[in-house]
C-alpha cells in the first residue's frame, strides 16, 4: 500500500519543493499550511490525485488529531523560521516551533514515523576551527535555535523519530526566500551590485534545497536503520566562510563589489564547520554544488523582474 504522508508548513520554502519530490517518489501527500504569507506555491501539484491540501493551523488539536490518524509518516515543517522573524514574535515562535511539535508527538502512535528538520545553528557560536558532529554539545544562541533544539530532543526521546540538522539551505523554490545567506548574496550581487560583510571569517555549512528533499525521502525509505538519531545534512565541500562564499558568487557576477568591514559586527554569531559523516555512513550524501545553486539562482532571479518599490 502506498505510504500516506502528512507535511505541515507544506507551502513554505522547503515544503513546496519537498511535496513535489514526495509525489514523484510515489507517496500520497496531505499538505497542511496556514498560508500566513498568502503564498500559492503548491498550485503546480493540484492536478496530481495523490496530493491534497488543507488550510489550517498546526496548533489546532482537533484538526491535527484528524489528520495524524490517517498518516504513516509525519514531516513537521511548520515553523517561524530564522532569528529575526522569531525575535519579532516570541510567543508565536514558541507555540509553532515547539508546542505544535509536542502536540504532534503526543497525538501520534509509536508506529508513525516522524522526520523532523532541525537546524545546525543549534551548534551556536563555535570556534569555526573544529568539526561539529552530532555528539557536539548543542548551544543555540537564538530563540529560533532554542525552540528547534528542544523540539528535537523531545522527539528523540520518543520512538520512531529521525531528526535532520540542516545546514543553511540554498536554491530556488516556488515559495522563494531571499534571507538565506547564499540566496541573499546572489540576489544582492545582481540587484545592488555591492555588499558589506562583517566578520568575514565566520564559517557555516550549506546544502541545496533539493538535496534536503531527497534526504527526507531516503530517511523514510531507510527508517529502520536510522530512527532514534540526529543527522547533520550539508554539503561536505561547502564549509565556507562568508568571505569565501562572497568570492564564489563574484566568480559569476564579476562586477559584484564586496567590502569586508574591519569594524562592526554581525548579529548572527554562528561560526562553525560541520561533519556530515554520520549521514554519509547511513548511505546518503548531498550532491548539488554551490556552483549549481548560484547558476540556478541567477536564472531564477531573472524571472523576478523589477522590485516593486524600486524605480529601476
Amino acid at each position: 500500500m502506498t505510504a500516506r504522508l502528512l507535511v505541515t508548513g507544506a507551502a513554505g520554502y522547503l515544503g513546496s519543493v519537498l511535496c513535489e519530490h514526495l509525489l514523484d517518489a510515489g507517496y500520497r501527500v496531505t499538505a497542511l499550511d496556514s498560508l500566513m504569507y498568502g503564498q500559492n506555491s503548491l498550485f503546480h501539484l493540484c492536478a496530481n490525485p495523490a496530493f491534497d491540501f488543507i488550510e489550517g493551523d498546526v496548533r489546532n488539536e482537533d484538526l491535527m488529531q484528524r489528520l495524524i490518524k490517517d498518516a504513516d509518516v509525519i514531516i513537521p515543517l511548520a515553523a517561524i523560521v530564522g532569528a529575526p522573524a522569531c525575535k519579532r514574535d516570541p510567543g508565536m515562535t514558541k507555540s509553532v516551533n515547539l508546542e505544535a511539535v509536542q502536540l504532534i508527538n503526543r497525538l501520534r502512535s509509536p508506529q508513525q514515523l516522524v522526520v523532523y528538520p532541525n537546524t545546525n545553528s543549534g551548534y551556536g557560536a563555535s570556534t569555526g576551527d573544529t568539526y561539529c558532529t552530532e555528539d557536539t554539545p548543542l548551544d543555540p544562541i537564538s530563540l529560533y535555535g532554542q525552540t528547534k533544539v528542544q523540539a528535537e530532543l523531545e522527539l528523540l526521546e520518543s520512538p520512531n523519530a529521525i531528526t535532520l540538522r540542516l545546514a543553511t539551505v540554498f536554491g530556488t523554490s516556488p515559495r522563494m526566500r531571499l534571507d538565506l545567506l547564499v540566496n541573499h548574496f546572489v540576489y544582492t550581487a545582481i540587484t545592488d551590485g555591492y555588499l558589506v560583510i562583517f566578520e568575514k571569517d565566520f564559517k557555516r555549512n550549506y546544502v541545496h534545497i533539493r538535496d534536503v528533499a531527497d534526504c527526507m525521502i531516503y530517511c523514510i525509505q531507510n527508517a529502520e536503520k536510522m530512527t532514534g538519531r540526529p543527522y547533520n545534512v550539508g554539503l561536505d565541500e561547502a564549509n565556507l566562510s562568508k568571505e569565501e562564499l562572497a568570492l564564489k558568487v563574484k566568480e559569476y557576477v564579476p562586477n559584484f563589489y564586496i567590502h569586508f568591514a574591519p569594524i562592526g559586527s554581525d548579529p548572527d554569531k554562528r561560526n562553525y564547520i560541520v561533519s556530515n559523516q554520520r549521514l554519509r555512513e547511513a548511505g546518503f550524501e548531498a550532491k548539488r554544488t554551490l556552483d549549481d545553486g548560484i547558476k540556478e539562482l541567477l536564472k531564477g532571479y531573472r524571472m523576478m523582474g523589477r522590485a516593486p518599490f524600486k524605480n529601476i
